[in-house]
């Protein structure tokens, strides 16, 4: 057998992915584990934790490389055995050590993984502190999670996970939930264990194939030769048809290398894996997934107390997973989805006297998985209703610059899934609130009222600051909600509100004002024509809605229409502060008359000069927010990112406000469509210059100005003979538009989906004149 340092291949190399066992033992005894339970035991003769000297020398070794590299970004992923075994004034001492040289030469990013429960708020703040998202690994329900990971005492760890997740989900510490890891058992039913899992409400989700070789093949129960396949193919299904609630990387690699992108996993796909272990005695080890295939088999002689990452690199194992396909085998070379498979995970390719040189011991399973999730997401994309939209249209129709109403119709639906998550969010992390019952009670027999006002744009931009702050002085808002729904519904409600500056805001109905700009805690009830509200020391006031004399303490939502298009002018919601600028304090009608007639005016220019344009504006475009002008006549507008179908804006002319509705409503789609869908690489550290900024703008800032600036290009295109300024604004957005496209293209941190939005894009300026 050969030993697994083997000759040197070539020079050094690049390595950007560090694992480092901070923790060498474990409080779980999983049956399934790869540390402890197969082939390589080594685990019983290393250190059982990791020191500050040889995290030091650790941290230089990597900084060291990354400087002699110029590695613009490194990852180092805190593992174990069980790194909350450290506790948390230990971890926080290693975490510093690792921090503090590595990143005076480069950017770091830091990740945990861990089994969640020994979780606590101590832990929370130290790695908040140092800014480290977390893995966490479960198995499914409590059935699937049970049957492998337990206490040594035979006790299951379901609850205890649990419990860590609800506190990764609540506002503290929900910038460090990272995602969910589960290890695949075909004996657990698929579509449990996708519910079970979705009901954690992950950013992502890894689903791993149990570790298995050609010596100790897979689990195969009788009568289906490719089980694994048949398993994921269930949860890739439901996943589809539930619209990717969540990121699973097994399923983006494999769509991503279908279009010939990369896989981001090294699960599949010909992606290079630049990555060692860092043991606890400071020993470079390969990935413990090769501890699977023999004893010993992942050492490489060679630690960070006496060797660079140079010479770890040099090692024919490390450096031979840096050659992609041509370091395969001959039949996996042949194989005519190699570039979506790879060969699978190099552990479960080993095969006693032939070494790693073999295709996987999963080969059938991932060519029927790969041919059926081809296969899968072709007809899905296909055969999407009419009512729906899939990828591929999506791409197409934003890329092009406009966007038929059936596309933002469909964009516009799911980031009304995601409010309603939000809020939903909100309640699991503040409790249930008489408006939220109110509302729960009210969607029995009036979901149509209910779905009107949760589509109000300022709702999201609530739940985010609600999740963000974890103040739940705010909550009494969803009693304003209630009420709004019990007034298009017609029928009575009572509730708790709050008084916000002496503002109660009934959204997408209209707004109660109390006589004095106090902040207390209120009640409402809402009867068919009439609304009255409790405020302090038992004061009432009330409103009939049917009269004129209630303007002075109720101002109903105003709206503005014109061939089909209907706005409503948002100036009393709290939530609406949300866009950057100081909002428009309460408009009287002459104000409201002025905003009339502007838009009147810009609307009939939209839809005489650019009429492709709107449609997505009928379609999506539901709120303009007043901002108070700027003292040095400056336009001012914007788009929030979580206000989809908002827009703010100071007061201008017709012709201005035309170019700031197209312009700010690019930013909306391209957002919502950033929502769903990954365009670019978010680790990616490239910055592009830009025509319209001095400073140079990360991939996402550059996208979105593109797009929003390749409208402008167009506008002043067909003002071109109109308007004395048009030719030159044009030939300036034109070239900024180009030489900004080109840019993105050369960064290579576009997805495959990017590239397509991109060159998409691109097609569409180069119909126009140069």
């Amino acid at each position: 057998m050969p030993g697994p340092a083997g000759d040197e291949a070539g020079g050094a190399h690049p390595l950007s992915q560090f694992v480092l066992k901070v923790h060498g033992r474990c409080d779980l005894k999983c049956d399934h584990c790869y540390v402890y339970e197969h082939a390589d035991q080594s685990w019983m003769i290393k250190a059982r934790a990791m020191s500050k000297d040889v995290a030091r020398a650790a941290a230089r070794r990597i900084a060291d490389h990354a400087a002699r590299w110029r590695i613009p970004h490194v990852r180092v992923v805190v593992h174990g055995g069980e790194p909350l075994l450290l506790g948390p004034a230990g971890l926080d001492q290693l975490i510093t050590e690792i921090r503090t040289p590595i990143e005076a030469v480069t950017r770091l990013s830091l990740t945990m993984q861990t089994n969640g429960v020994r979780f606590s708020p101590a832990f929370g703040d130290v790695l908040k502190r140092h800014g480290v998202r977390v893995g966490v690994s479960l198995d499914g329900d409590r059935e699937a999670n049970d049957r492998h990971r337990r206490f040594a005492n035979g006790s299951g760890s379901f609850d205890k996970v649990r419990a860590a997740l609800a506190l990764l989900r609540t506002p503290a510490y929900r910038e460090l939930y990272a995602g969910l890891l589960c290890t695949i058992d075909i004996r657990n039913s698929p579509d449990r264990v996708y519910e079970a899992l979705l009901a954690e409400q992950p950013p992502a989700v890894d689903f791993l194939l149990p570790h298995a070789t050609w010596d100790n093949p897979p689990l195969r129960p009788d009568g289906d030769p490719t089980p694994y396949a048949t398993w994921l193919s269930t949860i890739h299904r439901r996943w589809l048809a539930d619209g990717r609630p969540m990121r699973i990387r097994l399923f983006d690699g494999l769509h991503s290398t279908a279009r010939g992108g990369p896989s981001g996993s090294e699960q599949l796909g010909a992606d290079t894996v630049d990555m060692v272990v860092i043991e606890t005695g400071g020993e470079y080890e390969q990935a413990d997934s090769v501890k699977t295939a023999y004893d010993g088999a992942p050492a490489t002689g060679l630690s960070v107390l006496t060797d660079s990452v140079d010479d770890v690199s040099r090692l024919r194992p490390i450096a031979i997973r840096q050659h992609g396909v041509a370091g395969l085998s001959e039949i996996c070379r042949s194989c005519p989805v190699v570039q979506q498979c790879a060969g699978g995970l190099y552990a479960h390719r080993f095969r006693s006297g032939h070494g790693f040189d073999n295709p996987s011991a999963y080969c059938a399973d991932l060519r029927v998985l790969i041919d059926r999730t081809n296969e899968e997401t072709r007809m899905h994309e296909a055969n999407a209703k009419p009512e729906d939209t899939g990828p591929a249209d999506v791409i197409d129709q934003i890329a092009s610059g406009f966007g038929d109403e059936a596309t933002i119709t469909w964009l516009t639906e799911q980031e009304r899934s995601v409010t309603r998550a939000l809020v939903a969010a909100t309640i699991e992390q503040h409790g249930e609130t008489a408006g939220w019952r109110a509302l729960t009670d009210l969607e029995k027999g009036h979901a149509g009222a209910v779905r009107h006002v949760l589509a109000h744009p300022y709702v999201r931009a609530w739940a985010v600051g609600m999740l963000r702050t974890g103040d739940a002085a705010g909550m009494p808002y969803l009693g304003g909600l209630a009420a709004a729904a019990a007034v298009h519904a017609s029928v009575p409600v009572e509730t708790d509100v709050r008084i916000d500056g002496g503002v109660v805001t009934l959204p997408t109905v209209g707004t109660l004002y109390w006589p004095e700009p106090i902040t207390a805690a209120a009640r409402i009830a809402a009867d068919p024509g009439k609304l009255r509200l409790t405020g302090p020391d038992g004061v009432v006031l009330s409103v009939d809605l049917s009269q004129p004399g209630a303007a002075a303490h109720w101002q109903p939502a105003r709206h503005i229409a014109r061939d089909g298009w209907s706005v409503r002018i948002e100036d009393g919601d709290p939530a609406r502060d949300c866009h950057g600028w100081t909002p428009a304090g309460r408009l009287d009608d002459r104000a409201v008359a002025q905003w009339r007639d502007s838009l009147t005016a810009a609307w009939r220019l939209i839809d005489t000069e650019l009429p492709e344009y709107a449609p997505a504006l009928r379609a999506g475009l539901k709120v303009i927010m007043p901002l108070e002008p700027d003292p040095a006549g400056r336009q001012r507008a914007s788009t929030a990112m979580d206000a989809f179908g908002s827009l703010s804006a100071a007061p201008v002319g017709p012709a201005e406000l035309a170019v700031l509705l197209v312009h700010e409503f690019q930013h909306a789609k391209l957002g919502a469509l950033l929502d769903l869908y990954d365009l670019h690489d978010p680790d990616s550290d490239a910055r592009i210059t830009v025509g319209w900024k001095t400073e140079t703008r990360p991939v996402e800032a550059a996208l979105q100005g593109v797009y929003a600036h390749a409208a402008v290009a167009d506008v002043w295109r067909r003002r071109v003979g109109g308007d004395p300024r048009a030719a030159e604004l044009y030939a300036m957005y034109h070239r900024w538009t180009v030489d900004a496209i080109a840019a993105l293209r050369e960064t290579g941190a576009l997805t495959p989906l990017g590239v397509e939005f991109v060159d998409r894009m691109a097609a569409t300026v180069r119909s126009w004149p140069s």
